[in-house]
């Protein structure tokens, strides 16, 4: 077994029942993706719209795609056909062309909404003021091609564990607020994504089900 095997089983062991592993495969080969599939893992995370076209179409038909970046309006056609889920939703207007390309390849897409917590300007994302506006307004309800499953947020880019794990608890609480007043009713709203490589055992303390993971499993990445 190579050691991009070694390290994908280990951070597996580490994953407790309910934690699904986003395998962040962006920016590293075909090969190595095909590697990990050949051990069982069948959830990956691409962030640029080209580089996963073309792994999509060199790899098995069931690999489940999950697009992790920032993703533009103009790019979601190029996904719609294929694309599991969408993490990083970060505004109505994406969510409305999403459903639109949705609606034209006969598909409902699962989208989740980012939440803007960290430190950081430079992160995307709702704050939690503009999520809760845009979920009162109701608009999205109209929307027959997605589906809200769940939120998704980043940690601020800091070595301070207690800020860290201030940014997962204040997402997971708001998720609770965000299910108990839009979608109680509806068992799908489920997903809570945030913990990447540095920082995943306290995002599944603060009740991660989706951790997106790259580096510990692929090592650096090429690009």
């Amino acid at each position: 077994m190579n050691e991009t095997m070694i390290h994908l089983t280990e951070v597996r062991d580490t994953l407790p029942e309910g934690v699904q592993l986003v395998a962040v495969s962006k920016f590293h080969p075909a090969e190595l993706i095909r590697e990990a599939y050949d051990q069982g893992q069948r959830i990956f995370g691409e962030s640029r719209v080209q580089e996963l076209r073309e792994k999509q179409t060199a790899l098995p038909d069931d690999i489940e795609w999950h697009f992790i970046g920032h993703l533009q309006p103009n790019k979601v056609k190029y996904i719609a056909p294929f694309i599991r889920l969408i993490h990083a939703v970060d505004s109505f207007k994406l969510l409305c062309e999403i459903d639109k390309q949705g609606r034209k390849v006969g598909r409902v897409i699962d989208c989740l909404l980012e939440l803007h917590l960290a430190a950081e300007e430079t992160k995307f994302g709702f704050t939690k003021a503009e999520c809760l506006a845009m979920l009162e307004e109701g608009a999205w309800r109209e929307l027959r091609n997605v589906r809200l499953t769940g939120l998704m947020c980043m940690a601020s880019h800091t070595d301070e564990e207690a800020r860290i794990r201030q940014d997962f608890h204040e997402a997971s609480v708001f998720f609770d607020e965000v299910k108990t007043r839009f979608f109680a009713d509806e068992p799908s709203f489920c997903q809570r994504s945030w913990g990447m490589s540095g920082d995943y055992p306290i995002a599944i303390e603060e009740r991660a089900t989706l951790v997106r993971i790259g580096s510990a499993i692929f090592g650096e990445r090429e690009g």
